[in-house]
């Protein structure tokens, strides 16, 4: 994926974040080959932000660090799976992690399902 700032093109790539101990997946964020690479350096986790078009260090203001214990990298060459022992909570909200909602699937049909609360950022052209 490539996001585009006002002078340049940042390419990202998933990477999922996962307690190494239990398994439960802590968030999702974006990385740059920089944030990466400053991840691997410092043994911590480094983004890059979409909202602020920057590198952030995750738990910079909080303190809310992720140490990380392994990186892997799925069959494609397309998602990092980043295994880490979480300092204080992953979520922004307060929350051990950034999954704590669900969608309804006992809904008779798809409008009874909010989806409002859902971002879809990114749109594609798919030919039928």
């Amino acid at each position: 994926m490539t996001y585009e700032t006002e002078n340049k093109k940042v390419k990202l790539i998933p990477a999922i974040v996962q307690d190494y101990k239990t398994g439960e997946v802590l968030m999702l964020g974006y990385m740059s080959k920089e944030s990466l690479k400053k991840s691997i350096e410092t043994g911590t986790t480094w983004f890059w932000s979409r909202e602020r078009k920057k590198l952030w260090k995750k738990g910079e203001t909080s303190g809310n660090i992720q140490k990380i214990v392994e990186i892997d990298y799925d069959c494609d060459g397309d998602a990092l799976l980043i295994k880490v022992e979480q300092i204080g909570n992953a979520c922004h909200t307060g929350n051990k992690s950034c999954f704590y909602r669900s969608i309804n699937l006992g809904a008779e049909n798809l409008d009874q399902i909010s989806l409002d609360e859902l971002n879809f950022f990114y749109e594609c052209n798919i030919e039928e």
